[in-house]
C-alpha cells in the first residue's frame, strides 16, 4: 500500500498541480494494489484523494477556467475537468457498492445501460488471446494534459479484472513514451497485467519487465538525438518555455518525438502558435534537407516529428499502428494467427490495428468508442464482429462486467 499521503494545500503553479496529480498516482496505485490482494482499505487513501479534490477545486478561476501559473508571472487558463471528474468518481467508487457507482455512471452518460448490456451480450462467452487497445479516448476519458492524466482507481479494477479474466495477452498501445513522464507515470494498473507499448508501439515493457525496441537506424537515431537537443534547449528558452507546459508539452519517445504548439483551451494565440510551427518545420529541415528521414505531423495541438521506417513496396514512411501491432506479434510471440483477439480504439488511426490483427485471423473482434457515424461504418466494413459505443466509461463497464 502506498504511504503516500496528500495534504489539502494551495495550489498556484504548473508544477504544484503536476506534483498533486503525481501524489494521486501513487495513492491510487496502492488502493488497487489493495483491491486485488484482498487487504482492507482503511480511510486514509480515501482522505488523501478527498484532499485532492478540494485542492484541485479551490485554485483560483477566471471565465470559469483554473488559474496556474509558470513561473512568477505568466498564466495559464486550465480545465481541469478530468483530474477533477475523475477524483470525483474514484471517491464515489470507494464509498458506494459497485451496483451503486455503475448506476452513478448511468446518470452521467446518454444510452449508457443499452450500450453496456449490448456490449456485454456480444463478448458473452469469449477469451481472447490478445486484447490490444488505445488508451486516450478508449479505455481512459481524455485530458488537455498527458502528465495529469492518471488513471483512475475504478477504471484499474475493470480493466484488470477483465484481463485477468478475459485475456492471454493484455497490451495497452499509445503514442506516448514508456516514460519521463509516459504511460508508466500515469497508468496505476497492478504489475504484470498488461503489456505497455509505448511511442505508437516502437518500444514495450513486457509482463517480466523487460523493454523491447523496434529496431533504428544508427544514422536516424543520430539524427532524432540532434532534433531532440535542439528542441529541449528551444523550450529552455523564455519565449518558448510555455510550449513545454502546455498539452503534450515536450515528449521524446522512441523513434518520434511530439512538441505542443497548442491545447483544447486555446491558450496560445493562434499567429504565435503558427510561428512555432514554422519554426519547428525550419529545424527538422535543417537536419533533414532531403525529408528523407522525417515525417511531421500536424494535429493543431501537437506537432509529431517521426523517423521514417523502409516499406518494401512505398520506400520511407511512417511508423503506424498496423506496424506496431506486427512487430509486437514477432516481438513477444503473441502467436496473432490464433484468434480471437479483441481490439478497441477511438480514432481513424485505430483502425489499423483492426486491419493487421485482420491479417492474422478473421477471428477478430473490435469494441470502438466514436460518435463519428463515418468512423463507425468504417469499423464495421473492417471488422464484421464489431459494437459501437460512445463513452470510454462505457467500454471499461462493459469488459469490467463480462
Amino acid at each position: 500500500m502506498s504511504h503516500t499521503f496528500i495534504k489539502k494545500q494551495e495550489i498556484h503553479t504548473l508544477k504544484q498541480f503536476y506534483n498533486l496529480m503525481a501524489m494521486t498516482r501513487d495513492v491510487r496505485y496502492g488502493l488497487v494494489e489493495n483491491i486485488f490482494t484482498g487487504l482492507s482499505i482503511d480511510c486514509d487513501p480515501i482522505k488523501s484523494l478527498k484532499n485532492a479534490l478540494f485542492s484541485l477545486e479551490e485554485i483560483s478561476s477566471e471565465d470559469g477556467l483554473k488559474l496556474l501559473y509558470i513561473g512568477d508571472s505568466k498564466k495559464i487558463k486550465a480545465r481541469l475537468v478530468y483530474e477533477i471528474s475523475e477524483l470525483k468518481k474514484d471517491v464515489f467508487f470507494l464509498e458506494n457498492t459497485e451496483k451503486e457507482f455503475i448506476e452513478h455512471l448511468e446518470k452521467l452518460h446518454n444510452g449508457f445501460r443499452k450500450q453496456v448490456n449490448g456490449g456485454i451480450k456480444k463478448l458473452q462467452g469469449l477469451k481472447f488471446n490478445c486484447f490490444i487497445t488505445d488508451r486516450d479516448g478508449t479505455i481512459n476519458n481524455y485530458c488537455g494534459r498527458y502528465c495529469s492524466s492518471v488513471q483512475a482507481v475504478y477504471n484499474s479494477v475493470f480493466l484488470t479484472r477483465f484481463a485477468r479474466k478475459k485475456a492471454i495477452n493484455s497490451i495497452i498501445i499509445t503514442s506516448a513514451p514508456l516514460s519521463g513522464p509516459g504511460i508508466l507515470d500515469v497508468c496505476v494498473n497492478p504489475d504484470k497485467t498488461f503489456i505497455y507499448a509505448a511511442s505508437k508501439g516502437r518500444e514495450c515493457i513486457d509482463l517480466s519487465g523487460k523493454r523491447k525496441t523496434y529496431p533504428i537506424e544508427e544514422k536516424k537515431q543520430r539524427l532524432l538525438d540532434n532534433l531532440n537537443k535542439r528542441l529541449l534547449n528551444l523550450v529552455k528558452e523564455p519565449a518558448f518555455e510555455k510550449f513545454s507546459m502546455i498539452g503534450s508539452g515536450l515528449q521524446f519517445k522512441f523513434g518520434q518525438t511530439t512538441v505542443a504548439r497548442q491545447n483544447i483551451r486555446k491558450s496560445i494565440p493562434e499567429p504565435e502558435s503558427k510561428e512555432f510551427l514554422k519554426k519547428i518545420r525550419r529545424i527538422v529541415q535543417e537536419i533533414d534537407p532531403g525529408q528523407e528521414n522525417f515525417r511531421i505531423e500536424d494535429t493543431g495541438l501537437d506537432i509529431e516529428i517521426i523517423l521514417t521506417i523502409e516499406d518494401s513496396l512505398s520506400g520511407a514512411k511512417d511508423f503506424d499502428k498496423a506496424d506496431a501491432v506486427r512487430y509486437l506479434d514477432d516481438a513477444l510471440k503473441l502467436n496473432m494467427k490464433q484468434g480471437p483477439h479483441l481490439i478497441c480504439g477511438d480514432t481513424s488511426s485505430d483502425v489499423l490495428l483492426i486491419e493487421a490483427a485482420m491479417e492474422k485471423t478473421p477471428d477478430t473482434w473490435t469494441v470502438f468508442v466514436t460518435k463519428d457515424r463515418k468512423l463507425a461504418a468504417r469499423v464495421k466494413d473492417v471488422c464484421s464482429n464489431s459494437f459501437i459505443v460512445t463513452e470510454p466509461d462505457i467500454l471499461v463497464t462493459i469488459l469490467g462486467l463480462s
